[in-house]
């Protein structure tokens, strides 16, 4: 046996991956799974709001065998950290999403009727987890969090949290069509009035 055919055989395993042999396919059998362990990989963008790699990450689901596969529910939470997308001030807190998703049994009706993409599939009689959860995450957490909903930034001037600044915080501007003028004869109209 060549190498390459040694590992495509292997069995996929880690927290996400759920063997459904033990439920069996009888419609109406279920079981659940609570499992906690560290992400192995991020879920977001941690730059802006995610769960990092190395949290600890928990999901409880319910396993129910219906005609067409098996129905997963449940929940999916963790940590979360990121910043403010007005003030780049640090967040952290937590999520919690809700999950629904059917794995369709190879051979049913619904994997012969649907695109690859559309419905999950089990694989040898292995569901994963993972992506399901990694999507409804990614598509619950804002795309611009703030620390606060009134968060007023930065100044465009000079990069300071304006919250810390003040209400009286402001720059002095100069119209740019005589912003060359003065620099030319700002100089000079200050070394008139010291002769």
């Amino acid at each position: 046996m060549s190498e390459r055919s040694k590992t495509t055989n292997r069995t996929p395993t880690g927290p996400w991956i759920i063997d459904t042999r033990d439920l069996g396919r009888r419609p109406g059998s279920s079981r659940g799974y609570h499992r906690k362990f560290e992400a192995t990989s991020d879920f977001g963008i941690v730059e802006v709001l995610g769960i990092p790699s190395g949290a600890e990450v928990e999901f409880d689901v319910l396993l129910e065998s219906v005609v067409e596969g098996v129905l997963a529910t449940g929940t999916v939470s963790g940590p979360t950290v990121g910043e403010c997308s007005r003030c780049l001030d640090p967040l952290s807190g937590e999520v919690e999403v809700r999950i629904t998703e059917l794995f369709a049994y190879p051979d049913s009706a619904t994997e012969a009727s649907t695109d690859e993409d559309e419905v999950s599939r089990l694989v040898d009689d292995l569901l994963d987890l993972e992506p399901v959860a990694r999507d409804t995450i990614v598509l619950t957490l804002p795309a611009a969090p703030l620390c606060a909903p009134d968060c007023p930034g930065l100044c465009v001037e000079c990069g300071e949290k304006l919250a810390d600044l003040g209400p009286d915080h402001r720059h002095e501007t100069i119209d740019p069509r005589w912003a060359a003028l003065q620099g030319r004869f700002g100089e000079a109209g200050n070394n008139s009035e010291e002769n």
